[in-house]
């Protein structure tokens, strides 16, 4: 499957738009006691499996070492982005373009008859009012998802919330690792099998995509953060559920002859990395729920099934 990234998984702004965001007011760590200390050291990235895209920069597989660092259990939540909200008036890039993309089979029919379709990828429209408050348009909350994953947030978006919590984004490397949770090049969190003894163990597509979702893992759309057991670092969620904001600018190949040790990702580029793969994916369609699988958007770029987790030094 030599498909590459971006606008399979998630739509995307066409470029990074010229907008100047104020940043909030700096705090002391508002995560304190709730991140998982990991103790970094070396582990094998990266995958040569031939299941992968090539096309994304997924191998080679090679030794990196990343130091001591924390990391949320759990994405951050609609309650805790609203925390921050509130407490700086922060307003999302979604709600200043006035419109973010939501899958459509997750529409009401009256929201995708007003609402543009994204030609090359037919299941996403492009909503007006969309954004992490109204997250299925303007008529939808969040009032029963409290504990759901923030969507429809960009890259800039998430970097703001860290700058006010006192965090930061995970490195592409430290993400890896902690999915891993301590397993040696397995292609999921908890091992090869992604329904070992037919137990669902991530929130994916079940069914035919895009027509239907037969929800057999109990979710249709996103789940709350803590669903399915934790890999083992503790940490929930990390395949499928939502696509997570990595720190790194993406690159196809400079991880091959890059830095080893805590790498962080080319200087400069124009999407960032996103890890994970979402309730969207399918074996079929997108297949990067993997550890080792990637894709990419530009920062201001958000959509119904992009969130993030926070870590720290």
């Amino acid at each position: 499957m030599d498909e590459p990234h971006g606008a399979c998984c998630t739509p995307g702004r066409a470029a990074p738009a010229a907008l100047v965001l104020s940043p909030p007011p700096a705090a002391a760590s508002r995560a304190a006691g709730r991140t998982v200390t990991l103790p970094g050291g070396a582990f094998l990235m990266g995958t040569d499996d031939t299941e992968g895209f090539p096309a994304d920069g997924e191998g080679p597989v090679r030794e990196v070492t990343v130091r001591p660092f924390r990391i949320d259990p759990t994405a951050v939540t609609n309650a805790q982005f609203a925390t921050f909200a509130k407490a700086t008036g922060y307003t999302t890039e979604a709600e200043r373009f006035g419109s973010s993309y939501v899958f459509g089979g997750h529409l009401a029919r009256d929201v995708t008859a007003r609402s543009a379709r994204v030609p090359t990828t037919p299941w996403w429209f492009e909503v007006a009012g969309a954004s992490w408050r109204h997250p299925f348009g303007p008529d939808s909350g969040t009032g029963d998802r409290q504990n759901h994953p923030v969507v429809h947030v960009s890259w800039h978006d998430a970097a703001a919330y860290c700058d006010w919590s006192g965090t930061r984004l995970p490195t592409e490397a430290e993400w890896e690792y902690a999915a891993r949770g301590g397993l040696v090049q397995a292609r999921f969190p908890w091992g090869d099998e992604l329904t070992p003894g037919g137990r669902h163990m991530c929130n994916i597509w079940q069914g035919e995509f895009p027509a239907r979702d037969s929800a057999a893992d109990g979710f249709a759309g996103t789940a709350p953060v803590r669903s399915f057991r934790p890999n083992g670092f503790g940490l929930y969620n990390m395949a499928g559920n939502v696509w997570e904001w990595c720190a790194d600018w993406f690159s196809a190949d400079f991880h091959a002859t890059g830095p080893r040790t805590d790498p962080a990702g080319p200087p400069q580029g124009s999407a960032k990395v996103m890890r994970g793969g979402s309730h969207l994916c399918h074996v079929s369609y997108c297949n990067r729920y993997r550890v080792a699988a990637r894709s990419a958007n530009t920062p201001d770029s958000s959509t119904s099934n992009i969130g993030f987790r926070v870590a720290a030094d």
